[in-house]
């Protein structure tokens, strides 16, 4: 049966690479507020080469209680209140995300979902509090298995900072867009999706 799964599936285990960035009002999963997520799924083309396909992104409001550290709302330029931010409440936030993604791990045959990240314990470790906060029944992310991009830039390129490493595969950045949820999946998504296909063509003896 394995032969017939689409090709993403075995590439991963079964598993369905889905990078995510969040942008949070400190550091604690636990007390300090969730504000953004965005979320890029891949796909693999005829020729076995990952891109990007699409990316999902929501503003969600800080839950009851929140702790706002003022120091990281500085870093990121957020203002957790701003009427034009359109934020969600948490559990619709992440019920935006997550419907498309299971949608994802159905048509590509695949188990579920794994979370690419630029340090991704960070960001499955917010992820995974809101979903307890929020009693969310199906989370599509593997509970603690993910695919670090710090490792890999580290590995392919020498670089372990975000935008150093895109930078050394080549890649456009543009740093008045930094720190972002939506803007940092994407170039994670396009650096992850480059070393894994250098891989394959190291591989398979060409060029990348």
């Amino acid at each position: 049966m394995s032969e017939h799964k689409p090709a993403l599936a075995r590439r991963f285990r079964g598993f369905l690479p889905v990078v995510v960035d969040v942008e949070t009002a400190g550091f604690n999963a636990q007390t300090d507020a969730l504000l953004e997520i965005a979320a890029v799924t891949l796909r693999m083309d005829e020729s076995g080469l990952i891109y990007p396909h699409e990316t999902h992104h929501a503003h969600v409001e800080p839950f009851v209680g929140a702790n706002l550290d003022q120091r990281a709302l500085d870093f990121t330029g957020i203002d957790p209140y701003h009427p034009l931010r359109l934020a969600l409440p948490e559990r619709e936030a992440l019920e935006k995300i997550f419907e498309p993604i299971r949608r994802e791990v159905r048509e590509q045959a695949c188990t579920r979902a794994i979370l690419v990240g630029h340090n991704p314990f960070f960001d499955l470790g917010f992820l995974n509090a809101a979903v307890a906060r929020t009693k969310i029944k199906k989370n599509p992310f593997h509970a603690f298995s993910s695919f670090d991009t710090v490792t890999l830039s580290g590995l392919a390129f020498g670089q372990t900072v975000l935008a150093r490493a895109v930078q050394a595969a080549g890649l456009s950045w543009d740093s008045t867009q930094a720190h972002s949820a939506l803007y940092d999946a994407e170039r994670t998504a396009e650096l992850f999706c480059t070393i894994v296909n250098r891989w394959r063509a190291l591989e398979f003896g060409g060029e990348s």
